[in-house]
This record gives structure tokens, C-alpha cells and sequence, in this order.
């Protein structure tokens, strides 16, 4: 089965951006979701290699979602890059278990550098 990529947030455009980046280039399935609720169901789902996971969500904010995501030890070996728009959260998610950081602006080259990095 092809490995997927899990992109997650709130905002479509920003997964959008993500979706169309990996596209033509990654040779993986790419999933989506809106919250952090929705992004635990697909990751059980699916088992995604990788995770774009925002951090300020509806419903349960990525910080949250990435802790109940460790819990699951049929995802161990995810990889989480965390989606902030600054580094307020960076301890909290580190603590969390996030692998990285892409700070909002972020830039097509910088996504994909990430993704050969980690998946």
C-alpha cells in the first residue's frame, strides 16, 4: 500500500497549498482533515507515515491532538511536523512529540525539504 501523508488544518486554503506542493512529487496518498477530532480517525484509519498537524484548531486544538496521537501505539513511527504561525507553542509541542516545526508563511521548498527529511 502507497504510505500516506495526513494534512491538518482548519483552513482549506493552507491544506490546499500542502496538497498541491506534495501532489506530482511525493509518491504518497494525501489525506486531509479539519480539527484535531477528524485528524485522530484518520491517523487510526490510515496509519500516515506523516503528519502536518496545525496547532490552533476547532474542536481540539493540535497540541492536544498530537498528545492523544502518542498514546497510540499502533502509530508509533509517525512523524508530526506541527503548523504554527509563530513559536509560542514550540516547548508545549516538543513536549508533546512533535518531530518539527514549519512556521506559517512557509514556503513550497521548505515543505518538501521536510518531506524528504522524514518520511
Amino acid at each position: 500500500m502507497t504510505p500516506a501523508v495526513l494534512i491538518v488544518d482548519d483552513d482549506r486554503f493552507v491544506r490546499k497549498l500542502i496538497t498541491t506542493t506534495l501532489e506530482d512529487v511525493s509518491g504518497f496518498r494525501l489525506l486531509e482533515a479539519e480539527d484535531g477530532e477528524a485528524a485522530i480517525a484518520a491517523a487510526v484509519e490510515h496509519r500516515p507515515r506523516l503528519v502536518f498537524l496545525d496547532v490552533d484548531m476547532p474542536r481540539l486544538d493540535g497540541i492536544s491532538a498530537l498528545r492523544r496521537l502518542r498514546e497510540r501505539e499502533e502509530l508509533d513511527g509517525m512523524r508530526v511536523v506541527m503548523l504554527t504561525a509563530g513559536s509560542d507553542y514550540e516547548r508545549d509541542a516538543r513536549a508533546a512529540g512533535a518531530d518539527e516545526f514549519l512556521t506559517k508563511p512557509f514556503s513550497p521548498l521548505d515543505l518538501l525539504r521536510l518531506v524528504e527529511e522524514l518520511a
